[in-house]
């Protein structure tokens, strides 16, 4: 397994403006067989009912441990509230709909994107698929669900070939108002 530097380029208490700077950076990468991630920490029912209705083939275990219930094991989420949910590989048209069925709960939304394009007046060459992630955290400071928060971030990962990654973050961070402070997270792939 490889890992992945995810810098934060924006937090904001406006989920609004944080999907609205996911948006923008969709906008500026190459997502022509882009997938979408979910990592969530679902504690109420009606968050759970609301989820399932964007993915209903959940796949979670109970937070508690596996041993006390799972999608694996046919078990009914609702009686193992609060659960994790860890749902990979999906079409790019289900975030959005995820997020907003979240309400207070914490997640990660990560997109796994085909690359981030060359941009010549800015000096920055081209980032493959394996360095080109973005990531929204969702009612949490960070990607891994532990610090509840009424803010949301946005992450940018994008490392060149030469492992640097700064004059792209720093560029990311711009296109959509925010600025890269260097808070850094290791994100596995």
């Amino acid at each position: 397994m490889s890992n992945s530097a995810a810098a934060a380029v924006l937090t904001t208490a406006d989920l609004s403006e944080a999907v609205r700077a996911v948006r923008t950076l969709l906008g500026l990468a190459d997502i022509a067989g882009s997938e979408v991630d979910f990592e969530a920490v679902i504690s109420s029912p009606a968050v759970l009912t609301r989820v399932r209705d964007v993915l209903p083939d959940l796949v979670w275990w109970a937070s508690a441990g596996e041993e006390h219930g799972s999608s694996e094991a046919g078990d009914d989420p609702a009686a193992c509230l609060p659960i994790r949910v860890f749902d990979w590989c999906r079409p790019l048209d289900r975030a959005e709909p995820f997020i907003d069925a979240l309400g207070p709960d914490r997640a990660a939304v990560r997109w796994d994107l085909d690359g981030w394009p060359a941009v010549p007046e800015a000096g920055l060459e081209a980032i493959s698929q394996k360095w080109a992630y973005l990531t929204l955290a969702v009612n949490c400071r960070d990607i891994y669900q532990e610090e509840p928060s009424q803010d949301h971030t946005v992450y940018v990962h994008a490392r060149d070939r030469n492992g640097d990654q700064l004059p792209r973050v720093h560029w990311l961070a711009d296109q959509v108002g925010g600025r890269f402070e260097g808070r850094v997270e290791i994100a596995p792939l």
